[in-house]
């Protein structure tokens, strides 16, 4: 049973680069047909798709992240990790790593198209 675990700083400061990283358990990231996303919930707010990263290491972002956001993967860690540029407190958020069997563009994203999800990370932006 594939596992995840999202890691990152809890704070920060506006203007400054996010890194979030995933750790999966159980499933390796290049197996075909996974796929790997990362998702996020604004407070009061639905879940918002963020990006994804594929089995062969092909990208796709949420077009209004797109000039921000960057996904990449260490297989050697079996990690996948997000990096979200010039953060602003709009970007306050549970950020969530999730998997699918299938590749989703979607936004928002259904719950049911992932088959694993971490357990979310609080990530506030405030100076």
């Amino acid at each position: 049973q594939v596992q995840l675990q999202e890691s990152g700083p809890g704070l920060v400061k506006p203007s400054q680069t996010l890194f979030l990283t995933c750790t999966v358990s159980g499933g390796s990231i290049p197996t075909n047909n996974y796929y790997w996303s990362w998702i996020r919930q604004p407070p009061g707010k639905d879940l918002e798709w963020i990006g994804v990263i594929t089995d062969n290491d092909n990208t796709y972002y949420n077009p209004s992240l797109k000039s921000r956001a960057s996904i990449f993967r260490d297989t050697s860690r079996n990690q996948f990790t997000l990096q979200l540029s010039s953060v602003t407190p709009k970007d306050t958020a549970v950020y969530y790593c999730a998997k699918a069997r299938h590749l989703y563009i979607r936004n928002p994203p259904r719950r049911d198209d992932y088959d694993a999800w971490g357990q979310g990370t609080q990530v506030s932006v405030s100076s």
